[in-house]
């Protein structure tokens, strides 16, 4: 009789530049200079892979960061304000590795489908199909003004964008068949054009011939990840998702998230096993308890009074200066938050819980941005995220890291042999691509639908 194989948590390591933390480019041991270097990036896939873990994830930022505080001197800055093109740097990780799975957001509100839709798929045959979208809508000020946008479109005309942004994707990624190219040198073929087909999308937001100009990715899609989770964000991740990364600091909290996407996506037609939760956990491990509390403390001290009002309000988009720092987190309409109106309120709701002045929230984004933290021994790690995971509220994590590269080292070498003891995590690759990582099944293409074999899909 075969056993069935244990439950094992997916992870993904967050490419923070040069850490997660507000200031970790501060700490002694970050890679703050390095940051613009190719090698930076090789060792941290290198790690990442020595890991096993699932994939390494770059967000990215289309602006330099600007404060919004009138308080604060504008002639100096005080943290990291910009992050590396991940078009530029996922052929080099993926050059220095065989395995570990790539993924980067690029945004629906200041690209094409097409753009995205190429450069995507070249980079999917390029690693062999180990790539993934972290689809975002782009919410601050700054970047609409670099692409000559007076004002950020609302929420809704966002996510409305977002999703035909994604449905012309999938189509451009389906204008090939998997056996489209032939490449026969003998007969003279190299590719059967019966099986490439244009898309001819005509939509609220595009307008979109195709076919794409090179074939299907391996992975038939690389693999679809999205953060966003209000009320909209959570539907859209229901509708497209295959994973999504969500801030939680509480059991309660996460459980919420994933099991109101997973009812989501059944309503749309998915099946809610088709979906991997993976929450941001900033990670302090040492070698005992109180060598990760020092680590921790080592880190808050560097930082600035502001800091944290610097990042808070460059997430929700709001100035917070006008409110008394040491008085209750605001009060606001969610609507008149035009950043991450999801990760306004998991805050509010942690100040409530916690009985947090405004403060003390700007120190606890300070250090992760609004994702829970976990510090101790490698067993009190592990304890705290086979907590969550056992009780089948998330699927995995995603390992944020007070500084780069060391820390994510760390991890690899302390928590990740306790996970495998504990059964929880792989203890080699099955597969080969990030879909196999994931456990995620090869899409079917969308061409499938009969009518868009008769040329356009109405709407």
């Amino acid at each position: 009789m075969s056993i069935k194989q244990r439950r094992q948590m997916h992870l993904a390591a967050f490419c923070g530049q040069p850490g997660n933390h507000a200031v970790s480019w501060r700490h002694p041991l970050a890679a703050t200079s390095a940051i613009l270097s190719s090698s930076f990036y090789q060792e941290v896939a290198r790690t990442a892979e020595r890991g096993l873990f699932d994939l390494i994830f770059l967000a990215d930022i289309l602006a330099l960061t600007e404060s919004r505080s009138a308080a604060r001197d504008q002639s100096l800055i005080h943290e990291v304000p910009f992050r590396i093109d991940p078009f530029s740097v996922l052929p080099i990780m993926a050059d220095a590795t065989e395995r570990v799975g790539l993924a980067a957001t690029a945004s629906t509100s200041y690209n094409e489908p097409f753009n995205i839709a190429r450069r995507f798929a070249a980079l999917d045959h390029l690693s062999q199909g180990r790539i993934g979208w972290n689809v975002v809508t782009t919410a601050s000020e700054p970047e609409a003004r670099n692409f000559g946008a007076e004002a950020v479109l609302n929420h809704a005309q966002r996510y409305a964008r977002a999703g035909e942004f994604v449905e012309v994707v999938r189509k451009l990624w389906d204008s090939w068949q998997d056996d489209a190219l032939v490449a026969d040198k003998g007969r003279g073929i190299y590719a059967d054009r019966s099986k490439i087909r244009t898309i001819n999308h005509k939509g609220d937001h595009f307008q979109v011939r195709g076919p794409l100009n090179i074939p299907r990715p391996p992975q038939g899609h690389p693999v679809l990840f999205q953060a966003g989770t209000s009320e909209i964000g959570r539907d859209f991740a229901a509708k497209t998702a295959d994973a999504v990364f969500l801030a939680a600091q509480t059991r309660e909290e996460a459980a919420d998230a994933s099991t109101t996407i997973r009812l989501l996506a059944e309503r749309h037609g998915r099946s809610p096993s088709d979906i991997r939760f993976l929450p941001g956990v900033l990670v302090f491990v040492g070698n005992t308890r109180q060598e990760a509390i020092e680590k921790q403390e080592e880190l808050n001290r560097l930082l600035t009074p502001d800091a944290g009002y610097a990042l808070l309000g460059e997430l929700l988009n709001v100035d917070l200066s006008q409110f008394p720092a040491d008085g209750p987190f605001p009060d606001l309409d969610v609507n008149t938050v035009t950043g991450i109106k999801s990760r306004y309120l998991l805050l509010k709701a942690m100040a409530e819980r916690e009985r947090l002045t405004l403060r003390h929230v700007t120190e606890k984004v300070a250090s992760a941005a609004g994702h829970r933290a976990v510090v101790g021994n490698p067993s009190d790690v592990a304890d705290q995220l086979e907590d969550w995971f056992a009780a089948g509220a998330v699927d995995g994590y995603t390992i944020m890291s007070p500084h780069m590269p060391g820390a994510l080292a760390d991890f690899v070498d302390l928590v990740v042999p306790e996970l495998q003891r504990r059964g929880l995590f792989r203890t080699r690759y099955e597969g080969r691509t990030l879909r196999d990582h994931l456990g995620l099944r090869k899409p079917n293409p969308v061409g499938d639908d009969p009518r868009y074999l008769e040329g356009a899909i109405s709407r």
